[in-house]
């Protein structure tokens, strides 16, 4: 099990991500991996995580507004939305207070996960979890082998089917690169063995995800912990407008062709390319440019 969950989780993704692409009236290919940041709060400081570091991403306990968040779920329903919502972004979901509101909100309409540290998790409210039709758990353990017995319990006692949960070991050392697909996060973070920056690589982030904060600030992608490059705020215009909106199509167009020039991309070293390549082929036509040679130079 134990270091076998990375690549199980990727292709699980995969699947979800990759094997349909739906294109909208006017042929936009539409997102199928939203992301949203419930609370900008964390109660732990993970050293290969930018909230180890006050002065860069500080603790807030500022939560994502009922409001946005159906307002967010209308406009999915109306689109007939086919892909997932996962609620995660740059705090603790489970410490957001309308958690089991926001899944209960999003559930009905797509399939809708949590990836969670599990601090917070206890039996009743893994219960309302499963009674507001979350789709998937995913809980990263940072402690030791030990919490999966813990977390196997708990889900028992909730009356809980094994395959709505995932448990990730997370509990190794920087020789191990701490169990996760370690990314400097655009550049925040340097610890553990990193990859090197390749400025010609190709990114399918933008191609077919969306990152949106607390506070409806869309950004690039999950790895973008800087948070000053906003593609638009969907409290003053829909998801669609910005998911279309010049700032994307400006990096999603250099990206695609493996030019990571513009800022935050110049400073990453993500992979960027384990998700979206059909998106981003869909993308290329959409925007008329059917050479392959962006292809080549992925």
């Amino acid at each position: 099990m134990y270091k076998d969950t990375i690549k199980k989780n990727l292709e699980r993704i995969g699947k979800l991500v990759d094997e349909k692409i739906v294109l909208s009236e006017e042929g936009v290919p539409i997102f199928n991996w939203l992301e949203l940041s419930p609370i900008d709060l964390c109660n732990r400081q993970c050293v290969f995580c930018p909230r180890s570091d006050p002065s860069l991403a500080p603790n807030q306990n500022l939560s994502m507004p009922a409001n946005l968040y159906r307002k967010l779920a209308a406009e999915l329903l109306a689109m007939d939305y086919s892909g997932t919502v996962l609620l995660a972004g740059y705090g603790e979901p489970l410490l957001a207070k309308d958690i089991v509101d926001m899944v209960a909100t999003f559930s009905p309409i797509c399939n809708t996960e949590i990836t969670t540290n599990g601090d917070s998790l206890r039996p009743k409210l893994i219960d309302a979890l499963l009674k507001a039709g979350v789709g998937k758990i995913v809980l990263s353990l940072y402690d030791g082998p030990e919490q999966v017995e813990k977390f196997e319990k708990m889900f028992a006692e909730a009356g809980a089917p094994r395959d709505c949960y995932i448990l990730r070991d997370r509990w190794y050392g920087s020789d191990d690169n701490f169990g996760i697909k370690l990314t400097n996060r655009a550049g925040t973070v340097q610890c553990g063995t990193q990859p090197s920056i390749d400025s010609r690589k190709s990114c399918y982030y933008p191609h077919y995800s969306m990152m949106v904060d607390w506070n409806g600030d869309v950004f690039l992608c999950p790895q973008d912990w800087h948070r000053r490059v906003k593609a638009g705020n969907v409290m003053l215009s829909t998801l669609m407008e910005t998911w279309t909106s010049v700032q994307m199509r400006r990096h999603r167009t250099r990206l695609a062709n493996g030019r990571r020039e513009l800022f935050p991309c110049l400073h990453c070293n993500a992979e960027g390319t384990l998700h979206g390549l059909n998106h981003a082929r869909a993308w290329n036509a959409f925007y008329g440019n059917t050479g392959d040679d962006w292809e080549a130079e992925a």
